[in-house]
């Protein structure tokens, strides 16, 4: 509650960061039955789950899809109304670009991780020798890649498939999708239960298989690469909307342009100041990215400094509305990634999205093409091409794009054109997160009163973070004898 005003009589709640975990959080609460406010400190909601209009076209500026690895996001999107705008991508699939040209992305893998190293699609990327070293796998013991506390996502690929599996495969889905050298990120953070598969089922090959069946179901025909996801007819930033809408329906107080200069445990609970203003409730859920969050709370919990994580890579996105009817093809499916030893190609990945969404292409009408593209990487120092001012980035993105396409896209082509860059959205799972990320819980848990979600403890994607939020908050209600 407002500081001066009187106190509710049931619980109350006041949440820090308008994004998709600060969102969730608040809709936990209220459903819960209890008072709760809402302080962004940004103009807008849903942090990286975002959107923009280009060339007269509503589009995703931040995560334009969601993991189908579990229900989470498809729960909550049906618990809002939007369970008709749950769709698939177009069958198409992935392709990856390679130094030598460009393939298509095998159908079964996780992070690239092949399930069949003698598939055809993979053996194309791999060759013969790639494909032979790489089925070693089977007759390795379990122990190989699973007996450290802690191992890096090429560690594990390069003990049991070897180097051209992780550089044909895995370094291009990694630097896609987590904008990092997977030499620099925690597996059982960025692919949760892999390494316990693969003592399961004794390869991990077969804890690949085994992640996806479980993702597609028992039965069904293997997916093409890059399609276990899901989006919304409309884009993602429409589950925003509606987690707005259903907020404000429920009573929640959603406050923005309010930036929170501190926050102190009282004898009652919790006291947040933003804009000069105090706020004052039972319980603090903060929902910031993780030097922020820490930033906010070592005051109060002086255990949390050490555990401050480092900044997340600076990622820009440029976005081309192109005319264009040589794209209607689909010359490389619903996108590709760029393998990073890959030269002349500065974009790490490339998405597709009017060949990726059959309602979006509707939209746009025969000849009219949506194409991103993705630039910044952790390892890249000072991310030079992140870093890049727009038009340098567009013209970047111009070469790319048509070399990646193989149809040549200039700027006579353009309807329309927008760059957005993201600074530090994308939690970093170094090495040993995971570990990390238990001590930071077990240092707010400590506290009476305080919650602490996000990506940098839930890990990448809105799947997790969806889940991981409502797993958090959950807990509360039993705590609570208020709360039903």
């Amino acid at each position: 509650m407002r500081g001066g005003h009187a106190k509710s009589l049931g619980p109350s709640a006041v949440v820090v960061g308008g994004g998709i975990s600060g969102l969730v959080a608040a809709r936990e609460l209220a459903v819960a039955g209890t008072a709760v406010t809402v302080l962004e400190a940004t103009g807008s909601w849903g942090g990286c789950v975002g959107g923009h209009t280009v060339a007269g076209l509503s589009l995703d500026s931040g995560a334009e899809s969601f993991a189908t690895r579990s229900t989470a996001v498809a729960d909550l999107a049906r618990e809002l109304g939007l369970e008709s705008r749950i769709v698939a991508p177009h069958p198409g699939g992935a392709w990856v670009q390679l130094p030598e040209g460009a393939r298509e992305l095998p159908k079964t893998g996780v992070l690239g991780i092949p399930a069949n190293p003698w598939d055809p699609e993979v053996r194309r990327s791999l060759g013969f020798a790639g494909a032979l070293r790489a089925s070693l796998d089977r007759w390795m013991p379990a122990s190989v890649g699973t007996s450290s506390d802690v191992t890096s996502v090429s560690e594990l690929v390069r003990a049991r498939m070897g180097k051209t599996v992780l550089e044909r495969l895995v370094a291009p889905v990694v630097g896609g999708v987590h904008s990092a050298d997977p030499a620099l990120l925690d597996v059982d953070m960025v692919a949760p239960g892999l390494r316990a598969g693969l003592r399961k089922h004794g390869s991990l090959a077969a804890a690949v298989a085994s992640q996806r069946q479980a993702a597609r179901g028992t039965g069904s025909v293997p997916a093409k690469a890059g399609s276990a996801v899901g989006g919304l007819t409309g884009g993602m930033h429409t589950l925003v909307t509606a987690l707005v809408k259903d907020l404000r329906d429920r009573g929640v107080d959603l406050l923005t342009d309010k930036r929170v200069a501190s926050a102190r445990k009282t004898s009652h609970g919790w006291q947040v100041t933003a804009g000069g203003e105090a706020y004052d409730a039972d319980r603090l859920v903060v929902a910031l990215d993780g030097p922020a969050a820490v930033r906010l709370l070592e005051d109060s919990l002086p255990g949390l400094a050490a555990l401050r994580p480092g900044p997340g890579p600076l990622v820009s996105l440029v976005t081309l509305v192109v005319d264009l009817p040589e794209l209607d093809g689909r010359p490389r499916g619903t996108g590709i990634l760029v393998a990073p030893q890959t030269a002349g190609i500065r974009a790490k990945a490339l998405t597709h999205a009017t060949a990726k969404w059959d309602w979006l292409a509707e939209e746009a009408g025969p000849g009219t093409h949506v194409v991103r593209l993705s630039y910044g990487r952790m390892e890249d120092s000072g991310a030079p091409e992140a870093a890049l001012d727009d038009e340098n980035l567009l013209s970047a993105a111009l070469e790319d794009a048509s070399a990646l396409l193989t149809v040549p896209v200039s700027r006579t082509d353009i309807l329309d054109w927008d760059v957005v860059r993201w600074a530090g959205a994308l939690p970093f799972a170094a090495v040993g997160h995971k570990q990390r990320v238990a001590q930071v819980r077990k240092v707010v848990g400590s506290v009476d009163g305080l919650t602490v979600v996000g990506g940098w403890l839930a890990g990448n994607g809105l799947a997790a973070v969806v889940a991981d939020t409502r797993a958090q908050v959950a807990p509360l209600r039993a705590e609570d004898p208020t709360i039903t």
